[in-house]
């Protein structure tokens, strides 16, 4: 029997506590159903327990989990060519953005509200928009006054790595057990096409001495988080022409010191957002050119593909931002967390986390059933919850998943601009969403009109709306096993 569909969105915005509560008790979470049985055969079980709740260290919690970042660490040690932060700015979603800084308290105040009203949320970051390691006073008082209200909330730092090796012993001390570090290079040559100075040790270095000391410093720095027990993730910035190939010995590098994953993302380069790169004309990669350099990386570090590339205040589930609702003018002046909801959301999302586990097993088997040879790249509309859930023309990205006798695996998104919005430039639209889906070969998703429908197919890519509401996976493996001969209908989750 299919196991009944859960809204994780109507369940996240449930208008009462009772309605949540009733949610809770219609399923429950059964020894055999747990959330935790969602771990990886090859994974340690205390390194699951860091990360089964975190959205960037897991690829599967991304589906049910929120985090939030906030904007407490403007000063920065290091310039980078590819960032300009910018200071109350609600119109762009990248790295550096932020529409308000904060001071420690007004963060406090502003992680209760939001934990009183997104129960997703399981982390809080501290991602600038300068260095959190840098600006150090700030971040330790955060994370100080937060832990204090809210005990159960993760911990995360994102830093340049400069002044990371001085604030290790304390980030052990406060139980931090996530840590990113933004390396582009591991060789100084190449770092002075990138960044053009840094500030160390009360002095500023240029040129190729300054590549030297960060490159050592970054080293030393991840060197010593591996010793101590904390995950870190290596963010790499693919710069096309400059970093790119390098990339492949970053990868090398930071696999042999300990890190738990690789992310490369694009370079965003948009000359409008005013940074260096931008300015001169330097291009950021194509979707299909940054899978192929994460496919050559595969067998290395691990890697994560379902990075967002985050405002330094967003808030919500990867790929969404509901920082706006959220800014210092909406937030009582005295706040009181209510951990309750957060908890009952838990118990509901374990429930469903373990059904989506035995139907992604379910799926893996169909797909290895068809013994076929070829691959089909699949975008998916969804809201969350591990569904094709989402219209077409709401979508405001696709997850993209790639089959193969390999099974079915995660490797990307494509973000898009919305197709419907009440009649106002939907064909220039529309043409945007088919160039950002170049390579695809099927567009699943909840709903999809004929007109875009016909679009699409013009454009090589299949549409369809035949498995709205299935797991991403069972929806994939029947479209896999049809694809390649074995006449097997989706089974709704």
């Amino acid at each position: 029997m299919s196991a009944p569909i859960i809204s994780l969105e109507s369940l996240a915005s449930a208008s009462s506590m009772e309605a949540l509560l009733a949610k809770a008790a219609s399923g429950g979470c059964s020894s055999s159903s747990c959330g935790s049985s969602a771990k990886p055969d090859d994974m340690d079980p205390a390194v699951w327990e860091k990360i089964k709740d975190h959205p960037c260290y897991s690829e599967e919690a991304h589906h049910y989990f929120a985090r939030m970042h906030v904007a407490v660490a403007p000063a920065c040690n290091i310039q980078c060519n590819y960032c300009n932060r910018k200071y109350d700015c609600a119109n762009e979603s990248r790295p550096g953005v932020v529409s308000e800084k904060l001071t420690p308290d007004q963060a406090r105040r502003k992680v209760i509200a939001v934990a009183n009203e997104v129960p997703q949320l399981s982390v809080l970051g501290i991602a600038g928009p300068g260095d959190a390691c840098y600006d150090w006073r700030k971040t330790r008082a955060t994370f100080e006054e937060v832990s204090r209200d809210i005990p159960d909330i993760k911990l995360c730092i994102s830093t340049n790595g400069l002044a990371l090796p001085d604030r290790v012993d304390e980030l052990a001390e406060m139980n931090v057990d996530h840590v990113t570090i933004t390396i582009n290079m591991v060789d100084p040559e190449i770092g002075t096409k990138i960044y053009p100075w840094i500030f160390y040790r009360n002095r500023r270095y240029t040129g190729l001495e300054a590549s030297q000391i960060l490159h050592e410093r970054q080293m030393l720095g991840l060197e010593m988080l591996t010793a101590r027990g904390i995950l870190t993730k290596i963010n790499s910035v693919m710069i096309p022409g400059v970093n790119d190939e390098h990339l492949i010995e970053v990868n090398k590098w930071v696999k042999e010191r300990g890190a738990f994953l690789h992310n490369v993302m694009p370079l965003i380069s948009d000359p409008a957002h005013g940074t260096h790169f931008g300015l001169t004309g330097q291009r950021g990669p194509k979707a299909m050119e940054l899978k192929a350099l994460q496919d050559k990386l595969e067998g290395g570090a691990k890697l994560m593909r379902h990075c967002r590339q985050c405002r330094a205040d967003a808030v919500g589930l990867l790929g969404e931002d509901r920082g706006q609702e959220f800014t210092l003018d909406q937030i009582p002046e005295e706040v009181t967390y209510d951990p309750s909801t957060r908890e009952t959301y838990r118990e509901v999302v374990a429930r469903e986390r373990g059904d989506h586990v035995a139907a992604k097993q379910a799926a893996l088997s169909t797909v290895a059933e068809t013994e076929a040879t070829g691959a089909l790249l699949v975008a998916v509309a969804t809201k969350g919850g591990g569904r094709v859930n989402e219209h077409f023309g709401h979508a405001r990205e696709f997850q993209v998943y790639e089959a193969s006798p390999k099974g079915i695996v995660f490797v990307g998104h494509r973000k898009v601009d919305q197709y419907c919005m009440g009649g106002f430039g939907e064909d220039a639209t529309l043409d945007g969403v088919i160039e950002a889906l170049e390579g695809i070969d099927v567009v699943l998703c909840a709903k999809i009109g004929d007109c875009p429908k016909d679009s699409l197919s013009t454009a090589g890519i299949r549409a369809t709306d035949a498995y709205g509401y299935d797991y991403i996976e069972t929806a994939i493996a029947a479209l896999y096993a049809a694809e390649f001969g074995l006449e097997l209908l989706a089974e709704s989750a």
